[in-house]
């Protein structure tokens, strides 16, 4: 008699133990009644994938289930020090890190400034390492959200030129463990996309202002970053009568208008958003005209993309300033209808993006490393 195949067999228990593995990350514990109905797996496959997970340290016991009828139950959840993935955020003030779990958890965060002259890598390192003080355990990968362009290999290219992935590297070597670089906006993108406003829209673009303009485009459930990652990078779009290379939306231009406007230059945005608030004449022609850009902006995405609706991030979203984008759109509704929507997550929105794509990444290399065959490498 021939032996029976191997392969179906070590796939079906690969499949099997991914899919309750996914029902702990997405549900957290259960008894292994409730993951016989999260799977659709017979109490006999539950039973032997959850042996093998824990012979392989994966999940453990994690109290028990006196809520259901009949005699309590045990609940299993995924072994607590399997250890994290880094999300953080940074830009030109500040970096912000949380440390998450693979269930999505956040076990630890830290947030300070950069202080002067100092090296972002060694500052980004000091905070990784006061929040595994906090919650200890293997940190297995970064996801870091950067203004910018990000092209594909990770290298950023700034006002300061391109970096040729030197952040990235020497962040890895610093933290000890791969890390992805990707530009805040398109994170901010996929915050929306997968927990806020956008997650009804087929399609939608983000317009963050935040010191500068960026744009953050999801089409079909995917996030366009071009071929060279510079999808996006909406700030010097030509708009009349800015010539062409000028900028549209900084925190030099907000100096520029408030100059003109007789206001303080050096008071930043928010302040001029505040005076408005309270009617200041001079303010609120400031933000009409900051609304007018953004709007005129978001008419040109429409004319090449056609999104569904555009969010307004950042101080983008704040009322004042969405009400002018409103008013401008509705000027060129008949020609182009432009639907705006506020983010979900305002200033957060990257960093939720960032806890997001590690929470999803650090699943994928904790369940391939569960689940390769003895003596396989997992990716």
């Amino acid at each position: 008699m021939s032996r029976p195949l191997a392969g179906p067999q070590t796939l079906l228990r690969v499949l099997n133990g991914r899919a309750i593995l996914e029902s702990l990350a997405n549900e957290g514990a259960q008894t292994r009644t409730d993951l016989m109905h999260a799977t659709g797996l017979s109490r006999t496959a539950v039973t032997q994938v959850l042996r093998m997970l824990e012979t392989a340290g994966a999940v453990a016991p994690a109290g028990i289930d006196r809520g259901s009828r009949g005699p309590a139950a045990t609940r299993v959840g995924l072994h607590p020090e399997l250890g994290f993935a880094a999300a953080i955020h940074v830009d030109h003030r500040a970096a912000h890190v949380v440390l998450v779990d693979a269930t999505g958890a956040v076990r630890a965060e830290k947030h300070a400034p950069f202080p002067p002259r100092a090296d972002r890598g060694a500052h980004i390192a000091e905070l990784v390492d006061a929040c595994r003080a906090d919650a200890r355990g293997p940190l297995h990968l970064a996801v870091v959200g950067v203004p910018g362009i990000v092209t594909t290999d990770g290298s950023i290219r700034d006002e300061q030129g391109p970096d040729g992935g030197a952040f990235r590297s020497a962040l890895a070597h610093r933290l000890g463990c791969p890390v992805r670089i990707e530009n805040d906006v398109n994170l901010a993108a996929l915050a929306e996309f997968t927990s806020g406003n956008g997650g009804d829209l087929a399609s939608f673009s983000l317009l963050l202002l935040d010191g500068g303009l960026g744009a953050g485009t999801v089409i079909d459930g995917a996030v366009h970053r071009g071929a060279s990652g510079v999808a996006g990078e909406v700030t010097y779009l030509p708009q009349s009568p800015l010539p062409i290379g000028a900028p549209v939306i900084n925190d030099q231009v907000v100096a520029d208008l408030a100059l003109a406007g007789g206001l303080d230059p050096t008071a930043p945005l928010d302040v001029h958003l505040e005076a408005a608030a309270q009617g200041d004449e001079a303010s609120l022609h400031m933000v009409a005209e900051i609304g007018r850009r953004l709007a005129i902006v978001a008419g040109t995405i429409g004319l090449v993309l056609d999104p569904e609706a555009f969010i307004l991030s950042g101080q983008a979203a704040h009322p004042l300033l969405a009400d002018a984008v409103r008013r401008v759109g509705e000027e060129y509704a008949p020609r182009l209808p432009l639907r705006f929507v506020e983010s979900t997550f305002g200033p957060e929105g990257a960093l939720v993006g960032a806890v997001g794509e590690a929470a999803s990444a650090l699943r994928e290399t904790l369940f391939d490393r569960i689940l390769a065959p003895p003596g396989a490498t997992p990716r």
